[in-house]
C-alpha cells in the first residue's frame, strides 16, 4: 500500500523492534500525553531506573520516534529534554512482511491490546458510583460494536475516512478548550471468517449494532 500524503511507513525491522520494546512504548506514550520530559522524570513516573531511561530514550531517538526538546539549566546543570514526534506512522500489510517483520509486529500488537485493555478495565473499576477520579466523565465510555459489508478499497476508504476526522478534531495545544482532556481512541476492523452461504444468510437475520 502506498503511503499517504504525511504519513511514514515504518518497514526497517531495528525501527519496529524499537517501538515494538514496551518500555519505550510506555515512554513515548508518556510523552505523547504529558509532553516533554527528562529521563529523570520518565524514571520515575515508570518506576525505572535513570540508566535505564537514557538507553530507551536514545534507542526511540535513534528512529526518529522522540527528539530532544529544549535544555534546561537548572543549579547550574543543563538538563536534557526529551518530546515525542508527532506523525501519522504506519506499517507495512501483513502479505508484505518478513517472517521476522511479522514475529515483531504480532508481539507489538500483543502488548498494545493489552495495555489498551488494561487501562479500560481499571477506568471502569476505578469510576464506581460517584465516579472516581473520572467524575462526570465516568459516563464517557462511548461504544460501537457492529459490523458492514465492504470490499477491500472500501475498507480502506473507511480507515482512511476515520484517520481524517480524528484529524478534524486535532488542534494546538494553545487551542484547546478549558474542561478538555486526553481521550483514547481505537479502532480495530477485521474481515470475518469465511463461511458457507447457508450460515452466510443466517448471518443476515442476526446482524446488528448496538452503541452506546
Amino acid at each position: 500500500m502506498a503511503e499517504k500524503p504525511g504519513s511514514t511507513e515504518i518497514t526497517e525491522l531495528a525501527a519496529l523492534k524499537a517501538l515494538a520494546q514496551p518500555r519505550r512504548r510506555q515512554i513515548l506514550e508518556r510523552l505523547t500525553l504529558h509532553g516533554p520530559a527528562t529521563s529523570a522524570i520518565l524514571a520515575r513516573a515508570l518506576a525505572l531506573n535513570t540508566g535505564a531511561t537514557s538507553y530507551h530514550l536514545r534507542e526511540l531517538a535513534r528512529y526518529g520516534f522522540v527528539e530532544d526538546a529544549a535544555a534546561e539549566e537548572r543549579g547550574g546543570r543543563r538538563a536534557r529534554w526529551w518530546r515525542a514526534v508527532p506523525g501519522d506512522r504506519r506499517f507495512p500489510p501483513r502479505s508484505r512482511q518478513s517472517p521476522e517483520v511479522r514475529l515483531v509486529m504480532d508481539e507489538l500488537n500483543r502488548h498494545a491490546y493489552a495495555a489498551d485493555l488494561a487501562l479500560f478495565e481499571r477506568l471502569q473499576r476505578d469510576s464506581g458510583e460517584s465516579g472516581g477520579e473520572l467524575g462526570e466523565w465516568a459516563d464517557a465510555f462511548p461504544y460501537s460494536r457492529g459490523s458492514i459489508r465492504l470490499t477491500l478499497p472500501e475498507l480502506r476508504a473507511f480507515f482512511e475516512e476515520f484517520i481524517a476526522l480524528m484529524n478534524r478534531y486535532k488542534r494546538p495545544d494553545a487551542d484547546i478548550p478549558p474542561g478538555a482532556r486526553t481521550v483514547h481512541t481505537r479502532l480495530l476492523a477485521y474481515p470475518a471468517p469465511l463461511r458457507s452461504p447457508a450460515n452466510d444468510d443466517a448471518d443476515d437475520n442476526r446482524r446488528e449494532t448496538d452503541a452506546s
